[in-house]
């Protein structure tokens, strides 16, 4: 892979990110790139990212409270 395809993956990859809302509050989310976790500030709640795929079930979902 190139690196201008590189550089477009990640720009797909973030524009998909910041798409995504919390399926229990309807907000946005934000990005912890540490953890690899998306974060539902409104819902308290962190959603793991796993190989590069958001798992945005509430089930899979670790509470923030």
């Amino acid at each position: 892979m190139t690196q201008t395809q590189d550089a477009n993956t990640a720009q797909t990859d973030r524009r998909m990110l910041e798409s995504l809302v919390c399926p229990r509050s309807q907000s946005a989310l934000r990005y912890d790139a540490r953890n690899q976790e998306l974060i539902s500030d409104q819902a308290q709640l962190a959603f793991p990212i796993r190989d590069g795929i958001p798992i945005m079930l509430i089930s899979a979902a670790r509470s923030l409270g």
